[in-house]
């Protein structure tokens, strides 16, 4: 259901009030969509999955508590990664490459980007 003009108009004011107010906060925001966010949490959980894994392959000789504590770190890590891998599958192609300009969907992204575009649409049309 779309915004009616007045909705749209205060939306509006909230978001350059937030700019002026904090416009680190309000870059990051423009910046950030699902996959950046979910791929940094994958990143991280493979780093903590193999921190746990080192954990555990150095220290559960000399304390079992250790190596516990290591297994504990590789199954959450997992779990983060898991979690993150399904939300990245579920992402659409606007979320992941969405520009941040607010409504502007057709934004340019550049040249490698309006290639893949081309080459894709080319692609399209000689299958059907």
């Amino acid at each position: 259901m779309p915004l009616s003009e007045h909705e749209q108009r205060v939306l509006a004011e909230l978001e350059e009030s937030l700019s002026k107010q904090d416009p680190r906060f309000a870059k990051n925001v423009r910046e950030t969509n699902i996959y950046s966010h979910s791929g940094r949490r994958v990143r991280w959980g493979v780093v903590g999955f193999l921190v746990g894994l080192v954990v555990l392959v150095l220290c559960f000789s000399h304390s079992v508590l250790l190596g516990l504590l290591g297994v504990a770190l590789m199954f959450v890590s997992a779990v983060v990664v898991e979690r993150n891998a399904r939300l990245l599958g579920r992402a659409s192609w606007q979320d992941i490459t969405r520009s941040g300009q607010g409504d502007d969907a057709h934004a340019n992204f550049g040249p490698r980007t309006s290639s893949l575009r081309d080459w894709l649409s080319r692609h399209r049309h000689k299958s059907e």
